[in-house]
This record gives structure tokens, C-alpha cells and sequence, in this order.
């Protein structure tokens, strides 16, 4: 099996949005930053488990639509006072495409 498992075209994220992936370990948040750069999240605040692909996406953050925790899409982690954090699924871009860490696709991750 491949270590990475293609998710979907760039273009398929919008720009300051993102793209939920189902997967068998839960829903996976793919965002596109303003700058075009793309990470993913455990769709899941830790705050109280929000859906952050609902989210505002800002700079290289997202802001929780249920209670506006502040997330680094960089490294999962809440922003300022809160603390928690979103576990961060490793992506790699190949052309045009996305593609996830077929591990965090697979397994149940905190």
C-alpha cells in the first residue's frame, strides 16, 4: 500500500476555505491558506469538537465556528490562551494533486 493516498485536486480547495475528506479514522479538514498553501486537520476542535472546516480560515490559522478558538493549521496547536490541539495530517502536493499520509487516513488518531 502507498504511503500517501491521493484526496482530491488542488483546485478543489477554495482559497481561505477548505474540503472535508471522510475517512475511516474520522473526518479530515483540508484548508487552503491565502497564500495557496494547504494543510490538513482533524476536522475536530479540541476545544469541544466543533467541525473547524466550518471555520474562518485567517494567515495560516482557522477560528472554530462554535466558539472561536483560534487554530494553527501549521502545527494544530489553539492560539493564545486555549489550550489543545487539532491533530495535523501530513500532506504532500503532487502537481495538481493532494495527497494525505495514508497512516492518519487509516488509523484512529487523538
Amino acid at each position: 500500500m502507498s504511503e500517501w493516498i491521493d484526496v482530491g485536486a488542488v483546485d478543489d480547495v477554495p482559497v481561505l476555505g477548505s474540503r472535508v475528506v471522510q475517512a475511516a479514522s474520522g473526518d479530515i479538514a483540508v484548508f487552503k491558506a491565502a497564500d495557496g498553501t494547504l494543510f490538513a486537520l482533524r476536522d475536530r476542535c479540541p476545544h469541544k469538537g466543533g467541525p473547524l472546516s466550518q471555520g474562518i480560515v485567517h494567515g495560516h490559522s482557522v477560528t472554530c465556528p462554535l466558539h472561536n478558538w483560534v487554530i494553527s493549521l501549521e502545527s494544530g496547536e489553539a492560539q493564545g490562551a486555549d489550550q489543545g490541539c487539532a491533530h495535523k495530517i501530513p500532506v504532500r502536493i503532487e502537481g495538481s494533486r493532494i495527497l494525505l499520509a495514508a497512516s492518519a487516513l487509516m488509523s484512529r488518531a487523538a
